[in-house]
């Protein structure tokens, strides 16, 4: 991709038996607002991990704004700020006391600090606890301090791993804002997320990734649109376990103008479905009550993100997250039994 500022090629990484990390290839235009969207697990901050020169790849090239991030790790870091999924911030410091810090750490002179604080404790709605010490500072507080950090050096390239993840409404909105007013300044933002809104209403292009590979990649709205169709969530009143959920797939596949079936086990065995136009939807009902499934609700919408990863992956981005949830609730359970 022409003026890319980040270029992963063919990225690899294993933790032990684990590939976080096959083969991964990723380009990010300057000065675009790039998500990355996956399930926890799917290799999300591995990949930025990398990018940020804290973790080195197996194999594979990483440059970032024209330098190898392998090679030359103090050129990458001087021009990118990172925030980190876990907020790590010094409880006795106030919070412009941090920010004070910080810019001592990126030698840049008081002159040019001060009025930068001043800019970013306005920016981030700050004033009212910035000189508070940072140990009664909310998970909302910490997380904008966190990001203002990340922005006192004008980064070129911002990082942010799951910059919104717990925080409330109002938190959220205003770093919202923000990452909006850094992409019209001009700043390349990379935010990972696995908030299908959220990466829905910021960015300007995305990948989906899942098991350390890129499975689609494009825009929000050119990733929906290449679905066609609607999608169809449907639940029959019989339909309540494994076994069932296979006869009512049978059933709706061999209807015309279904394009795919799956099962949604993370929302009580419903049915996914994307079909290619609106009257599909009286076939289906025909189609079930031939086959004695009487229909208990049946919603349609437009395809989201949630459909592009359910159509790159045959299941929903919840079932995702469910699974990556029970192996690790299994793992533990055999350590405490080992114990």
């Amino acid at each position: 991709m022409p003026d890319a500022v980040i270029e992963l090629q063919q990225l690899t990484k294993r933790y032990g038996p684990v590939e976080a990390l096959q083969s991964l290839d990723l380009s990010v235009p300057r000065g675009c607002l790039y998500g990355l969207l996956g399930p926890n697990g799917a290799g999300k901050t591995t990949a930025l991990r990398i990018i940020t020169t804290l973790l080195a790849p197996d194999s594979g090239r990483v440059i970032v704004a024209g330098h190898d991030a392998l090679k030359q790790p103090r050129q990458v870091r001087e021009l990118l700020g990172y925030v980190a999924q876990e907020v790590a911030i010094d409880k006795i410091l106030t919070g412009r006391e941090l920010l004070q810090l910080q810019g001592a750490l990126y030698h840049q002179p008081a002159r040019l600090l001060t009025p930068r604080i001043e800019e970013l404790v306005e920016r981030m709605g700050m004033g009212d606890w910035i000189d508070r010490r940072c140990g009664s500072y909310s998970g909302g507080m910490r997380r904008r301090l966190d990001l203002a950090c990340g922005l006192l050096h004008s980064p070129e390239l911002l990082v942010l791993d799951e910059p919104t993840v717990g925080l409330d409404i109002e938190s959220r909105a205003a770093i919202w804002q923000v990452l909006r007013e850094l992409r019209q300044a001009g700043t390349t933002v990379l935010l990972s997320s696995h908030y299908l809104e959220e990466v829905d209403a910021l960015a300007d292009r995305l990948a989906i990734i899942d098991g350390g590979r890129v499975i689609a990649e494009g825009s929000p709205s050119a990733l929906k649109e290449a679905l066609g169709g609607d999608r169809v969530t449907l639940r029959v009143r019989e339909f309540s376990d494994e076994r069932e959920a296979s006869r009512v797939s049978e059933v709706l596949q061999a209807c015309p103008g279904v394009r795919q079936v799956v099962v949604n086990r993370a929302q009580g065995h419903s049915l996914n479905l994307v079909v290619e136009h609106e009257g599909v939807i009286e076939q289906l009902r025909c189609q079930l009550d031939a086959a004695e499934l009487p229909v208990f609700s049946l919603a349609q919408s437009q395809a989201s993100l949630d459909d592009v990863y359910l159509q790159a992956t045959g299941r929903t981005l919840m079932d995702a997250e469910l699974a990556v949830a029970g192996s690790r609730d299994a793992k533990a359970e055999r350590k405490q039994a080992m114990r």
